[in-house]
């Protein structure tokens, strides 16, 4: 099953109701909530899973290309690796040169993120039952075509003002 999104040039015969940026957020409160019961058995919050899983599968990674790849700004993601850092599962080191700085994963950090997988694919697993595996791939495919074209480059064309209700 796949999601498509609808061609900018084309309006839609009916158009939304309601703000997406609220239903966006009731969703992921839902789908956060799962993970995190989950991951919280093994210590951690969904945000520093996620950052360990990712210099685990990317790093040693620079921080500023770590917060692109994870879209968040460069302050949001200094403030989320220093528990991680304190905790000593991550590590931030000078790079190539002087003034650059890598992200690396140490060797707790490895055996903490292994510790919390189980719980990350509990989560997952109950997601997917709960969703259907149909709606869960639906949405991936959303998620994923929706991205690029909200990314800062994107172009900004068709934008229409809707009579839609604030949040």
């Amino acid at each position: 099953m796949s999601a498509t999104l609808i061609q900018p040039d084309v309006a839609p015969a009916v158009q939304p109701q309601g703000c997406t940026n609220f239903k966006l957020r009731q969703l992921l409160r839902r789908v956060s909530q799962r993970y995190d019961a989950e991951l919280a058995q093994a210590g951690l919050k969904t945000t520093q899973y996620s950052l360990l899983s990712q210099v685990l599968h990317r790093g040693p990674i620079r921080p500023g290309d770590l917060a692109r790849f994870m879209t968040m700004d460069a302050s949001t993601l200094t403030r989320n690796l220093k528990p991680l850092v304190a905790a000593g599962w991550l590590e931030v080191a000078a790079g190539e040169d002087g003034r650059s700085r890598l992200v690396h994963i140490t060797d707790a950090g490895r055996e903490k993120r292994a510790q919390a997988q189980s719980g990350w694919r509990r989560a997952q697993l109950q997601l997917n039952a709960q969703l259907g595996v149909e709606r869960v791939l639906a949405l991936h495919a959303l998620i994923d075509e929706a991205l690029p074209l909200l990314a800062d480059d994107a172009p900004q064309e068709n934008l229409q003002e809707s009579g839609d209700h604030d949040a």
